[in-house]
């Protein structure tokens, strides 16, 4: 299928290289008649980097929009690609994320040299990578209190101040130990190479389905990082007098804990299309990024 329609979705803080950028794309995909959305978060760097509203565009709520486009593209890192993601579902549109950065692992096309590859994209010539989406929930007291999404982790750990605490670790219902430490990462295969990779954890090639829980500085030597099933469910049990306690998602969500509360963490069916790069591979993007087997 061809492209008629993108939306563009920016890093909420633009810096220099975006003057340059994203009116270039606007032209860029404007000369192909490609229609143009942007989000209403994104209205005032569009007013900042425009002079004027640009031709053949609109701004809509992020909801009205990705059901209107044929493909979204993010300009950012990846912490712009995995914040777009968690919102979107298995219907909405292939995701083009452009890094903006240097170290970008999920976002496949580089900010240097992603025109042509995208024209090739807007003829409806690619390959998509499906990108799970992991569920966490807190429960208290019998309820849900909290419930969202992740791509990369969710982490369990203390405040300001770090302090060791316990808790107890179940998979499918069966206890797999009581971890005592500084806290505990639940992250998905494509997340390894964030926060669980610099706590220890393994390396995860993209195409394995499963879910490892890395203990951040385990008070054991017994307790090492450990890969489950892609269905397993996960249930980490916080014990009584466990106070200050934070569950993060993504590092872009927040949720403070309370003593007996229940984390359930999970897989879910919806998943994201992400556009694949054809001249990267996963070997070659791991030796870029974290320099892994170079000079072989």
């Amino acid at each position: 299928m061809k492209i008629k329609s993108a939306l563009i979705i920016l890093k909420p803080n633009i810096s220099s290289d975006f003057s340059s950028i994203v009116p270039n794309l606007v032209r860029w995909l404007t000369k192909r008649k490609i229609q143009i959305f942007f989000i209403l978060r994104d209205e005032k760097n569009i007013k900042t980097l425009f002079k004027k509203p640009p031709v053949n565009s609109s701004i809509l709520s992020r909801n009205e929009a990705v059901k209107k486009v044929d493909l979204i593209i993010t300009l950012g890192g990846d912490g712009t690609l995995i914040g777009t993601c968690r919102k979107l579902n298995s219907k909405s549109a292939p995701v083009f994320g452009i890094n903006m950065g240097s170290l970008g692992f999920t976002t496949e096309f580089s900010k240097s040299d992603f025109f042509e590859q995208l024209e090739v994209v807007l003829r409806g010539k690619f390959e998509t990578i499906k990108l799970p989406l992991f569920k966490t929930q807190v429960i208290r007291n019998e309820k849900v209190v909290f419930q969202s999404l992740f791509v990369n982790d969710s982490v369990l750990n203390r405040g300001a101040i770090s302090r060791m605490f316990s808790l107890s670790v179940e998979s499918n219902s069966e206890h797999i130990y009581n971890l005592s430490g500084d806290g505990l990462i639940a992250a998905s295969p494509i997340g390894s190479t964030a926060y669980s990779l610099a706590a220890g954890g393994p390396i995860i090639h993209s195409g394995v389905k499963g879910i490892v829980l890395t203990p951040v500085s385990a008070h054991s030597l017994t307790h090492r990082p450990m890969i489950l099933p892609e269905k397993s469910i996960v249930t980490i049990k916080i014990p009584r007098g466990s106070l200050n306690i934070n569950l993060t998602l993504d590092g872009q969500e927040h949720f403070v804990l309370q003593e007996r509360d229940v984390i359930k963490i999970q897989q879910t069916s919806r998943k994201i299309r992400l556009v694949k790069n054809q001249e990267k591979s996963y070997f070659r993007t791991l030796k870029s990024k974290f320099a892994l087997g170079r000079g072989n």
